[in-house]
């Protein structure tokens, strides 16, 4: 059975930083493309952030430059590291998993996290 955990969320003020973990079980972690996306409320879900390998990712422009996507494949990890947080970042945050395949689509992923609150605010 396929398990993607999040942690990490929280209440940050703007141009704050928070980490995002996602710890993934049950399949071939290095087999999986994976990705972050976000929910805001009354929103649809939206790209965030893809790795395959270090020289294989790619970031929604909203937030590239700010935010870091990186993954450890001994601990079945993927990270993403949120610099200089604005009010509009504040979402339901997912990790997901596509099986060797590259995509920024919902559609693309087999998996998908429960999600992390994330919260940007003063």
């Amino acid at each position: 059975q396929v398990q993607l955990v999040e942690s990490g969320g929280g209440l940050v003020q703007p141009g704050g930083s928070l980490r995002l973990s996602c710890s993934a079980s049950g399949l071939t972690f290095s087999s999986y493309t994976m990705g972050w996306f976000r929910q805001a409320p009354g929103k649809e879900r939206e790209f965030v952030a893809y790795i395959w390998s270090e020289i294989s990712l790619d970031y929604a422009s909203s937030v590239k430059g700010r935010f870091t996507i990186s993954r450890d494949n001994a601990k079945n990890t993927v990270y993403l590291q949120m610099n200089s947080l604005k009010p509009e970042d504040t979402a339901v945050y997912y990790c997901a998993a596509a099986r060797l395949r590259l995509s920024i689509s919902v559609y693309g992923y087999n998996y998908w996290g429960q999600g992390t609150q994330v919260t940007v605010s003063s």
